[in-house]
């Protein structure tokens, strides 16, 4: 965000290793507030489950156990095959986020992945606000109060909270802001260097200091892109894209100055590329190249129904008190709830502050990704409209057909968050002006009916059943050798359990089955969970239907098929629905009874293989 103009020197600051008091009362304020949304989860960490996660709590958290264990046995984090037997997962095509995986690793051996996972989502969530905080207070604007509000709706928005109870990668966001300030930063050299240079008739590289500040800036500017990386990519794109645009509307009134800052950043923006693929090279090379790596990923229409821009998001005081339709498409990814009340406000704002090359700028990334968002044709209310979208042409271009086009609102919530950090200093400075002028007051007050609705309320949790003790106090290893543990049935998107039971037995055995992103067919198109194989799919007809399918020949055969596929030792069925059901197909199918161990099933299918 770029609110001081460029040709003028750098304003003086205290240095930046040094903090001022409010900032540490806001950055106390985002933490308590991260920590009261999550409050549910913190509050049992044992077995406690944030209920609209679906299953994706249990594979993050299966990510980070198993990231904790690698790092701690000494093994390649980048690929695994403790699920998915033999086959194995592609960690770095599955978002697994070594950036916090890795180094908070004691943190997991010590308490678990769950306070890993929680950790990382309130971290997240305070980090991301405070950061944001940052760069508006000293690029943006002077006003605490204002870069404090634009901070809280970054960190605090519908998207974020949505994402907050599934999905670290979208949370932890912190990185982006500072790479902003960054490029901020070098810009503002870019241009003052220049001016330097032809008052002094000299060249822009005139003074001893500049090729030292292009390599150390490039040098940060590399390390921060890596880092994010390990974080998560999707983010990283969505923001590259976002900034990009930001920058071409903020310069389109000034191509001169364009075109110095273009000039005086390129050479250390391509060094800063350079560093970035000297670190990241291994780890991308395996994510598209390396075992279990696919070229896309099909997920269907995923885009944003035009009536989410104007609702409120499930877990706020608006929708607590106004629900609307359930239009998103799922809970986790509420990405453009952002409410009728703020949407006028910001349209409003935007209107009468367009002057503001800085405003312009963002009412352009909120227009523009906000219509991206709605995915190839518009919908309203779940109904096809049959208008077709930017997106239809987008989709086809290389890694944007990876992206949930719903995620492309996240583009929007700084941009929104600048705007309101603008007018809120011009309210600031209107009444320290004047403390009778009724302005301030208007503002303030139309701004606490646009964010009052959208302030987050405690996610809900619930009870997970324990692990089975077959599982918790590792008995299964007195019966796994060198094949794997198939589960009846094996673990899905849909039902992905045994991953945490793995888990809480230390990975002393791998999965059959799972739930990850991996290739399928010759085209290595990506797909969620493993290629379904016969007996999958009859296992789980049985557990749906409650009736014991026709067994014949052709299934026992197929059956043993998938049995030496998966090279397994054993089929367990733990207690679940139409269990009853499920035993008697597995028995059918294998010609011989099961044994019960502690509280399973168990079919020891070693002389099969």
């Amino acid at each position: 965000m770029l609110g001081r103009p460029l040709h003028a020197p750098p304003p003086r600051r205290l240095p930046r290793i040094r903090f001022h008091r409010t900032d540490l009362l806001v950055a106390t304020g985002y933490l308590a507030l991260a920590a009261t949304v999550l409050s549910g989860q913190w509050r049992d960490t044992d077995s406690g489950y944030l209920i609209k996660s679906g299953q994706d709590q249990t594979m993050w958290e299966w990510f980070f156990a198993v990231t904790a264990h690698t790092v701690a046995t000494l093994r390649n984090p980048l690929g695994t095959d403790l699920q998915n037997f033999p086959a194995g997962v592609n960690m770095m095509a599955n978002t697994a986020s070594f950036g916090v995986g890795v180094p908070l690793t004691p943190i997991t051996l010590l308490f678990g992945p769950t306070v890993t996972f929680v950790l990382v989502l309130t971290l997240g969530l305070a980090g991301t606000a405070f950061a944001w905080y940052q760069l508006f207070s000293r690029e943006l604007v002077d006003s605490r109060m204002a870069a404090g509000i634009g901070g809280l709706f970054c960190g605090f928005a519908p998207a974020m909270i949505s994402h907050a109870s599934a999905h670290p990668n979208f949370v932890v966001l912190a990185l982006l802001p500072i790479i902003a300030g960054q490029l901020i930063r070098m810009a503002r050299r870019a241009v003052t260097a220049h001016d330097l240079a032809v008052r002094q008739r000299g060249s822009v590289m005139s003074g001893p200091d500049r090729p030292h500040r292009r390599v150390r800036d490039a040098v940060a500017l590399g390390l921060l892109v890596a880092l994010q990386i390990a974080l998560g990519e999707e983010p990283l794109l969505i923001f590259a894209l976002a900034f990009g645009l930001f920058a071409l509307v903020y310069y389109s009134h000034a191509p001169r100055i364009a075109g110095r800052v273009l000039r005086g950043i390129t050479p250390t923006v391509a060094l800063a590329a350079v560093i970035t693929m000297m670190l990241t090279e291994i780890p991308l090379w395996w994510q598209f190249f390396g075992p279990q790596s696919y070229r896309s990923i099909d997920h269907g229409p995923m885009g944003n129904d035009v009536d989410a821009l104007v609702q409120f998001p499930s877990e706020s005081l608006g929708g607590v008190f106004s629900p609307g339709q359930n239009v998103a498409i799922n809970p986790t990814e509420q990405n453009a709830y952002f409410g009728w009340p703020l949407l006028l406000l910001v349209v409003i704002t935007v209107a009468l502050l367009w002057r503001d090359r800085v405003v312009r700028a963002a009412g352009a990334v909120i227009a523009v990704f906000g219509v991206l968002s709605l995915g190839a044709v518009a919908t309203i209310g779940k109904k096809s409209t049959g208008i077709e979208l930017p997106w239809r042409w987008a989709e086809h271009v290389p890694l944007l057909n990876t992206v949930l086009e719903t995620r492309l609102t996240m583009a929007a919530i700084p941009a929104i968050a600048a705007v309101l950090a603008l007018a809120t200093e011009r309210a600031v400075t209107t009444w320290k002006q004047s403390a009778v002028d009724w302005k301030p007051l208007a503002w303030f007050g139309v701004l606490a009916c646009a964010l009052l609705p959208l302030a987050p309320t405690v996610l809900p949790v619930t009870n997970r059943a324990p692990t089975p003790e077959f599982f918790a106090d590792g008995t299964v290893r007195r019966y796994v050798t060198d094949g794997s543990v198939v589960m009846v049935p094996p673990p899905r998107p849909p039902d992905a359990r045994a991953l945490r039971w793995q888990a809480d037995a230390d990975f002393d055995f791998p999965l059959a089955g799972g739930y990850f992103v991996g290739p399928t067919g010759a085209t290595k198109k990506g797909i969620y969970g493993p290629d379904i194989r016969p007996t999958t799919a009859l296992l789980v007809g049985a557990q749906d239907t409650g009736v014991v399918p026709p067994i014949d020949a052709d299934t026992r055969s197929l059956a043993l098929e998938d049995l030496r596929f998966w090279q397994a030792d054993v089929l367990v069925l733990p207690t679940t629905t139409n269990g009853d059901v499920l035993r008697e197909t597995v028995t059918q199918l294998l010609g011989f009874a099961p044994t019960r161990v502690e509280d399973v099933w168990l079919w020891d299918v070693h002389p099969l293989r």
